[in-house]
């Protein structure tokens, strides 16, 4: 472990270059730290989409949760805004999932099944 002089001694904010990212030092506009992280989680994909229905942690509320799409964030955000506009109800991206306010796991089946995807329910 880095003592604290490690820690603390590191470039907070250049004239040259303004703020810089903690991770990889290099200044916020060169930064491919996300762009990195990304590409991780495309990679640790097995190309099956997961639907599956949670209320932990929503005081009571359903929501659908996707996950294991194997598209970049801004593609993902379109095809949330899609499913979103068939169920007829809200949603977020959250993290590479897509979550749906409701149960629509039937709904969200066909719909990606159409698209091409292999599809799983998975949970109860």
């Amino acid at each position: 472990m880095a003592s604290l002089r490690d820690q603390l001694g590191g470039l907070v904010y250049s004239t040259e270059h303004g703020k810089t990212c903690p991770v990889c030092r290099e200044a916020l506009d060169a930064c491919r730290c996300e762009d990195a992280s990304e590409q991780e989680r495309l990679a640790a994909l097995d190309g099956v989409v997961r639907i599956r229905r949670e209320t932990s942690g929503r005081k009571g509320k359903g929501v659908t949760t996707v996950s294991g799409i194997p598209l970049p964030s801004d593609e993902l955000k379109r095809l949330a805004k899609t499913l979103k506009k068939r169920c007829g109800t809200g949603g977020a991206v959250k993290e590479g999932i897509i979550e749906i306010q409701g149960d629509h796991r039937d709904t969200l089946r066909q719909e990606l099944s159409g698209l091409g995807y292999r599809v799983k329910l998975a949970g109860g």
